[in-house]
């Protein structure tokens, strides 16, 4: 199921250079740029408000966006860039990069465990202790999925879940090479005393 895109409104903005971005600035704007795509470099602005309460949410940089422009069509963006004020940190300049259908990115996907009822290890008490809520991807601008997902059936007490053990969507591949650990079952409180009970007996 492909991912649904976040809609980021902005508005045109009239003139480039530092006097219109200062302009922009002054009537609680953030200046913008979109570029890429061999097409025109296009001037933007954004609500300032707006703007920080996505940018304070997390993961602004690595989201796919359907930017949405007043008189314009709506295109496919990837921030490139966010120029920040040295003093305040506060956000005052802010790239944007088209993308095409085919184009690759790289994204953060959300990670979905299914079948609960069937794990063995989770029945017996044990804890699904998840390492990576959300694991990047390279992925397709026009397919990108709503989630992976780890299937729990059989797994026992102790069992670990990498990313090779996932099957991924097609097209899309972890930006890590290395085959990094996703969550494991760790074992109830009870039983960890029991073993632990055990090793001291011995």
């Amino acid at each position: 199921m492909a991912k649904e895109i976040p809609d980021l409104v902005a508005e045109p903005r009239a003139g480039t250079g530092k006097g219109a971005a200062r302009q922009a600035r002054r009537q609680g704007k953030v200046p913008g740029i979109v570029y890429g795509d061999n097409k025109d470099p296009v001037a933007i602005q954004f609500d300032f408000n707006k703007l920080l309460t996505k940018l304070r949410a997390g993961r602004f940089m690595s989201t796919l966006w359907n930017l949405k422009v007043d008189g314009q069509d709506d295109v496919r963006v990837v921030c490139r860039g966010v120029q920040r004020d040295v003093v305040k940190d506060l956000p005052i300049h802010i790239d944007f990069m088209r993308l095409r259908r085919t184009s690759k990115v790289n994204l953060f996907i959300p990670v979905e465990f299914i079948n609960h009822d069937k794990c063995p290890g989770l029945k017996r008490g044990g804890t699904l202790v998840t390492v990576r809520p959300e694991v990047e991807l390279v992925v397709t601008a026009g397919d990108i999925p709503d989630h992976i997902t780890v299937d729990l059936e059989g797994l026992e007490v102790g069992a670990t879940i990498h990313i090779g053990d996932v099957t991924l969507p097609e097209g899309a591949k972890p930006t890590i090479d290395r085959n990094f650990v996703i969550a494991n079952i760790a074992a109830p409180s009870a039983l960890r005393s029991e073993d632990d009970a055990e090793e001291e007996a011995e």
